[in-house]
Parts: C-alpha cells; structure tokens; sequence
C-alpha cells in the first residue's frame, strides 16, 4: 500500500475511487494526469458504509456492478484495453498518523516493523494484522517524523474484491484525501484543502512535499431516522402495478392507503435527508474554521483558498463556509477544466469527484 507515492514505475493508468455516493474511474496516458476519460456509476443508499471494521461493502453486487460501468467505460477496447487499478478508499477506512521518532533505520525492511511496533498503542485494530505504509515528512539529527496509514487487512480485502469480481486488478491502494492531495502542483505555498461528501470530512495542509495537518472525522447525525413501512411498488410504476398490491401491515392497506403512506415516507426521507444536510454543513463549517485556526497559528499568515475536493462540490463548501463566519477564503475545485481532456467525461461527473482519482493518476 502506498502514501503519496513519489515515483510511477509500473503504477496503473487507471485509478477508481469508492464512495458512499458512487463510484468514479478516471485513465490517464502519462504521469501528468491529464484525463482522457472519466466515469461514474451509481450505488444504492447504504451499499457502502466505510469504516475501519468488516462491513464496509454491503452490497458487493451492486457495488461491483458500478465499478465494472465506471471501469469499462474508461479502460479501452482490444489491445489498448488496461485492467491495473490504483483504488482509492475513503478516509474512514484508513488510519492517517503522524508519528515522531528519535531514530529510524533507513531501510524499510528494518524500519516498517519499528513502525508497526509504535502504531500498536496509537490504533483502535490490530497493528500486526493490518496493512501499514509510511512516509519520512522530515529527519533531522535525533528528530524523524513520518506519515503512517494503517487499514485493516480485511477491509482492504473488501475493497479489493469488488475490483477483482469487476474483472479488474487493484495495485496501489490510496486513501482519499492523500491520493487528491498528491494532485497538487509543487509549490512552496503552503495550501489548505477539505475533502467533504456524505459522512465524512477531512482537512489538510500542505506546504511544498510536507503534510502539515491531516484532520479526519465521521459527520454525526442526531436526529433519529424514520423507520416507515413502504409499499413494495413505487409511485413510478403504473396504475395497474400500484392498484395490484396486495395488502400490507397488521390489517392491510387498500390502495389509497398505501399511496398516502408511500406519499407521508416521502415526506420523512426528506426532512431526514435536510437534517443530515444541515449537520453536514455544521460539521464542514467547523472542520475548515479549525484547520484555518491551525494554518494561521502554524504558518503565521491566513490561508487566501481552499481547495475543495470530494462529493459536495465547492459551491455547497463555500456556502457552507460563509455561512460559518469565515471570511476572505477563495473557494475552488482541486480539478480545473484544463485537467481534463476535451471529451473526456462519459457522464455526468462533477470536477470535485476527480480530485482523489487524478491524483492516484499524477506524479
């Protein structure tokens, strides 16, 4: 598994990313990510459910049916066709760490188990029985920071499968918010970026090839979710399949009914849906005022941007950002339009859903 990988080698040309919210495939010809071709695949509500338990793929086949769309559409034809994927996972599967070191070997065979040893205390799994990478951020005499990710075998393999069973081979594996980061143009300006979507938030800060913050955590929701009983044939189908019911409940529904509870469930989806925008909005809103807090008391000077990456889009971050209070941030996407080939996109995919995928594709 690697983190912020500095050289392609044999690295795929093709990298595809899983979310709650779907599944996007993105190839590219060369180490400059520029896109040639980049597509979506839908997912049901709940089919993914990262975290760093078994668990996190529910649905396998609907889950790999959208990465073999999303793949498909973006691999070639006949000899050209790739089948190597780099596979970007959520934040919420993978542990990211900063861990300091008085001394370290500078071999990796002899350093890796030094840093598995020290990351048994910091991780909520089993360190031994986890995948584990790292990256030396700096190493001065007696001082040696490093970058560590730790993913739990058996949720790598979840992710894996749904590539293999698409007819696809998963090499690197990335979390999201690194793989969007390794994205970045090299400059000495230190830059602050937020990978927000359903779920989940993470911010981060980097200045030239140093992380400096990398701040990760799960959007809670407190109201309580409905639970209705709901008709078998949806509003969509026709007349004749929706008056064709049979009864539902302890005392059946007659077809009336069942419109007006199908109608009231309507309804409940959403409220619940709005309630869980507006905790998401709180939740972004206080994730960027920190890292804004942490970039001006770290590099003494306030951050001009903040690159968006991620599901939400950076004109719903940006709302959600003035709204908060913060002011003289310039919202934007990590992906603009000259990343993409003219052409490139299969379907509707929006730029903030590339960051993670063209930076599993840029060196």
């Amino acid at each position: 598994m690697e983190i912020l990988p500095k050289t392609l080698g044999t690295r795929p040309r093709l990298a595809v990313e899983v979310r709650v919210e779907g599944v996007v495939a993105a190839r590219a010809e060369d180490a400059a990510a520029l896109l040639t071709a980049v597509a979506r695949g839908d997912v049901p509500d709940g089919a993914v459910v990262p975290g760093l338990k078994v668990g996190n793929i529910l649905d396998k086949a609907a889950v790999t049916a959208a990465v073999r769309r999303a793949l498909d559409a973006v691999a070639g034809t006949g000899r050209e066709r790739l089948r190597d994927v780099t596979v970007v996972v959520p934040d919420s599967a993978m542990r990211v760490l900063f861990v300091d070191f008085d001394q370290l070997p500078s071999k990796a065979a002899e350093a890796l188990p030094v840093v598995r040893f020290r990351l048994k205390k910091l991780l909520p799994f089993d360190a031994d029985d986890a995948m584990v990478s790292y990256q030396v951020m700096s190493n001065e005499k007696g001082a040696v920071k490093l970058l560590a990710a730790a993913m739990p075998k058996a949720v790598l393999e979840e992710y894996e499968a749904v590539v293999l069973a698409a007819g696809y081979l998963p090499g690197a594996v990335l979390p999201s918010t690194l793989a969007a980061l390794a994205g970045l143009e090299e400059t000495d300006a230190p830059v602050l970026m937020v990978n927000a979507g359903v779920g989940a938030v993470t911010t981060a800060i980097v200045q030239g090839e140093t992380l400096l913050l990398h701040r990760s955590f799960d959007i809670s929701v407190s109201a309580p979710m409905a639970t209705t009983v709901v008709p078998l044939v949806d509003r969509e189908s026709t007349a004749q399949e929706w008056a064709q019911q049979e009864a539902l409940g302890p005392g059946g529904w007659d077809r009336f009914e069942a419109e007006a509870a199908m109608q009231s469930s309507v309804v409940e989806t959403a409220v619940v849906r709005e309630t869980e925008l507006r905790a998401a909005a709180r939740e972004v809103a206080q994730a960027v005022s920190v890292a804004v807090a942490y970039f001006e008391d770290s590099l003494q000077r306030s951050p001009d941007q903040l690159l968006v990456a991620g599901t939400l889009g950076a004109d719903t971050v940006a709302a959600m950002v003035e709204e908060s209070g913060v002011e003289g941030l310039r919202v934007r996407e990590m992906v603009d339009a000259g990343m993409l080939e003219v052409g490139a996109v299969r379907a509707s995919v929006p730029r903030s859903w590339l960051a993670s995928v063209r930076g599993a594709l840029r060196n």
